[in-house]
C-alpha cells in the first residue's frame, strides 16, 4: 500500500505538469496577440479579486527588500513552481530564498496591462494567465520582453494563497 501511495503522489506532479502544458498549448493559440483584445471575464468579481491579489503579491515581490515576508505569506504550503530555466520547486523555502538572493533590490516586474485572464475553479479559486515584464538594475538598458505566467490560485480560510506558477521567459 505504501507503494501505491508513494506513486499516486509522484504521478501529481506529470499531472500537473501535463495540464498546465495543455492549458498553455490551448491558451497560445487561442489568445490574441497582445494589445489586441481585451478578456472579457465570465465572473468580473473573480476577475478584480484576482488582479488585486496579483498587484498586492508582486508590489511585495518589487519591494521584498523591505516586504519579504509579506511576499512568501502569499504562497502555500504545497507551492510547486515551475519554471523554466530553473525547473520543478516544491519547496516555498527555496523559492523565497532563491527570490531574496536573485531579485529583491535588483529585478522588478510589469504585469503587460490587458493580458491577464481569469478563469474560476470550482471549490478551489482561481487560474491566472497572462505576460509580465521584467526589469533588471543591473541592465538598466536592456529590453525587457513580454513573458508568459500561469498561476493557480487557492481560496483559503487565511485569504487567496498560490498554490501552482509555471513562469516562462
Amino acid at each position: 500500500m505504501a507503494v501505491e501511495q508513494h506513486r499516486t503522489h509522484n504521478m501529481i506532479p506529470t499531472i500537473f505538469s501535463r495540464l498546465a502544458i495543455t492549458v498553455l498549448v490551448v491558451t497560445g493559440a487561442l489568445l490574441p496577440q497582445i494589445g489586441q483584445a481585451q478578456f472579457k471575464p465570465d465572473d468580473p468579481a473573480l476577475y478584480a479579486t484576482i488582479l488585486h491579489q496579483d498587484s498586492a503579491f508582486f508590489g511585495a515581490y518589487n519591494t521584498c527588500s523591505v516586504h519579504l515576508q509579506e511576499y512568501a505569506d502569499f504562497y502555500a504550503e504545497n507551492l510547486e513552481f515551475y519554471h523554466d530555466k530553473g525547473g520543478l520547486s516544491t519547496s516555498k523555502k527555496d523559492v523565497v530564498e532563491s527570490t531574496q538572493k536573485n531579485i529583491c533590490g535588483k529585478v522588478t516586474r510589469e504585469l503587460v496591462p490587458g493580458s491577464v485572464e481569469v478563469y474560476p475553479i470550482a471549490k478551489y479559486g482561481a487560474i491566472e494567465i497572462g505576460f509580465h515584464r521584467f526589469h533588471n538594475s543591473a541592465e538598466p538598458g536592456a529590453p525587457s520582453k513580454p513573458d508568459r505566467f500561469v498561476v493557480v490560485w487557492h481560496r483559503t480560510d487565511q485569504g487567496w494563497k498560490i498554490t501552482r506558477v509555471i513562469s516562462l521567459h
